[in-house]
């Protein structure tokens, strides 16, 4: 395979995400043509397809390798050249970073927010839930994520940061309409549950392990975390809440704790790519910082 040029490496990741070639042409100030051409002087280059021609273009598995490389080659370059100024250099394309929902609304952004004002980048943060989030690392998308997998990504680094403590909560309305005599889940109960998307299988999981049962009740799906909390707390469904999003609650009256002593820890971890940034690794040292206060620690 032939060496592919930093053109034409800005051009692919301009490409993919801008979405279409002629949108990647007017970002980049070149034609459309010049575009197609170093696309194809890529495919060449490379032995294969690089990108479907879908809208929005998609890379394929060979350009998943590609855009992770391209990416990276622009941050080393941002890098090295806000090194060699001396000062801040001008922001370049955002750091795109995935974080499940409940690490978002919890902790996440208080690391962001603890670094120097001077670093000179933003970020782009995308959400996923943390037993997925590593398909965007291998993907390219994204350069760090918040994860539940310890494996690493191929490429990347992996970091145990602590756990996020879940509580089984619903509204003390809710309790009374559903269990009379108390809170209580037992096999069978068709007391709704609130999920977050179909993907969610924290409440499902929860319910087997105290139960031995499935869980067949009927199911709110809330795909956001402020909103998620909230459902439970208007009364539609129980469900789990990070500790920080209900104890305040539990110890004021306005949720009751359903199992007691029985939390759920999601284990969390930091995985990065294995790239000498200055960026990258000053990131990484709030991340850890914060979650050694926020969340759970062995």
């Amino acid at each position: 395979m032939k060496s592919f040029q930093l053109e034409q490496l800005r051009t692919f990741a301009a490409v993919v995400e801008e979405g279409t070639l002629e949108a990647a042409a007017r970002s980049l100030y070149v034609t459309p043509s010049a575009v197609s051409q170093r696309l194809k002087a890529m495919e060449d280059a490379a032995g294969q397809i690089l990108l479907q021609r879908t809208s929005p273009v998609r890379p394929t598995t060979a350009g998943e390798a590609v855009l992770r490389f391209a990416r990276q080659v622009r941050q080393l370059e941002w890098d090295a050249r806000q090194e060699l100024d001396g000062t801040v250099a001008t922001p370049g394309s955002p750091i795109p970073l995935v974080v499940n929902a409940d690490s978002l609304s919890t902790w996440f952004l208080q690391a962001l927010a603890s670094l120097p004002p001077d670093l000179g980048t933003c970020f782009e943060l995308h959400r996923e839930d943390e037993q997925h989030s590593a398909r965007l690392l291998r993907t390219g998308a994204v350069m760090a994520a918040v994860t539940a997998t310890p494996e690493p990504v191929q490429g990347c680094s992996v970091q145990p940061l602590g756990a996020l403590r879940y509580r089984a909560v619903a509204s003390p309305g809710y309790v009374r309409r559903w269990w009379p005599g108390g809170p209580g889940l037992a096999a069978g109960s068709r007391a709704p549950v609130v999920d977050f998307d179909r993907k969610d299988d924290l409440q499902t999981g929860f319910f087997r392990s105290l139960t031995g049962a499935d869980l067949a009740a009927p199911r709110h799906y809330v795909p956001s975390s402020g909103e998620f909390a909230q459902a439970i707390r208007l009364g539609l469904g129980w469900g789990l809440l990070p500790e920080q999003q209900c104890m305040a609650d539990v110890g004021k009256g306005g949720l009751v704790e359903l199992a007691p002593g029985k939390p759920v820890d999601v284990a969390l971890y930091w995985q990065r790519w294995k790239i000498d940034s200055p960026v990258l690794n000053q990131l990484t040292g709030a991340v850890r910082e914060t979650a050694s206060t926020q969340l759970r620690q062995p």
